[in-house]
């Protein structure tokens, strides 16, 4: 199954109103005006979506309303961290019915399952759908580390064609590549990572904070895989502290708070998360007026880019 996966995804985020019922207008001007900042493709219903938070009937209307806003223009990814093979594979189904065109798939996150069972886990869902599959390796978060042996044995299912690596350990890239060669497509899931990751051989970038700076994301990726190491290194350093934003317990609240003083999107989230306030906030908005005020001129960027 070849798929053309590549470039920036941000995992969107799942705008409610202020009573926490979803707000799908808002939802489908945050998608138009993505799409329109040069974004490569979505993750739909991942961490940053809130996924957990949301009933499945909630879940597939947002995979309907999304993937109508889309209208085939990007591709979207819907992700799965249902608790169960059985509940996943019941999303799944709905969500090829839908429309989506993948799955990021997580390990069964509410038991951390030994090696074994991770494996069947996946490859019972693998089995139940044609849609392609994104492997989620993220140990740090889950406990559960997907790794070169597990891999290879996930690598004979012939529809899971891409993993999101976030490790935080830029070594298991080189170590995929060495062992799988283009098996895989590999994508950056750490936004602090980025720039590092794409040097050695990421072909994306699952990120946070892209949601709120766009260009500039899509930009540090165009720059790095031209090999436009000085450039990619200054547009990084500015990007730097909004990308910890993405990498805290609080990376949901920080990035739709970041959204709203933007006003690209709202803070307001849904239980058992609350909305920042005190100093967590303070410093989110911090960092975000810093950012504005000391905001990259990407046309000098362009400029390199087209020589």
């Amino acid at each position: 199954m070849q798929l053309n996966w590549q470039g920036v995804y941000p995992a969107i985020s799942t705008q409610f109103q202020q009573d926490g019922s979803i707000n799908y207008a808002a939802n489908a001007r945050m998608l138009e005006q993505l799409i329109a900042d040069g974004i490569d493709g979505i993750i739909a219903l991942g961490t940053v979506g809130e996924n957990a938070s949301l009933t499945s009937t909630e879940k597939r209307e947002f995979l309907q309303q999304t993937v109508k806003t889309v209208a085939g223009r990007i591709p979207v990814i819907a992700g799965c961290t249902e608790h169960s093979a059985g509940q996943a594979i019941d999303y799944i189904k709905a969500a090829e019915q839908i429309g989506v065109d993948g799955i990021m798939l997580l390990p069964a996150v509410v038991y951390r399952g030994t090696d074994r069972e991770v494996l069947v886990h996946y490859q019972t869902v693998a089995r139940a759908t044609k849609l392609p599959i994104m492997l989620y390796n993220n140990p740090v978060s889950y406990g559960v580390d997907i790794n070169l042996e597990m891999t290879t044995i996930l690598a004979e299912e012939p529809n899971i064609v891409a993993i999101k690596e976030s490790t935080t350990d830029t070594r298991r890239i080189t170590e995929l590549q060495s062992r799988f060669g283009e098996r895989f497509q590999i994508f950056c899931g750490v936004d602090d990572i980025a720039l590092e990751s794409i040097l050695l051989g990421a072909t994306g970038w699952i990120s946070g904070l892209t949601n709120v700076f766009p260009r500039e994301s899509v930009m540090l990726f165009k720059l790095a895989r031209a090999g436009r190491i000085s450039e990619a290194r200054e547009l990084y350093r500015w990007f730097m502290p909004l990308l910890r934003l993405d990498t805290i317990p609080t990376l949901v609240q920080c990035i739709k708070l970041a959204e709203q003083l933007l006003e690209r999107g709202s803070e307001h989230v849904r239980l058992p998360r609350l909305a920042l306030e005190g100093a967590e906030r303070a410093y989110v908005e911090q960092v975000v007026t810093q950012a504005l005020r000391t905001r990259p001129d990407l046309a000098k960027y362009h400029a390199v880019l087209a020589q």
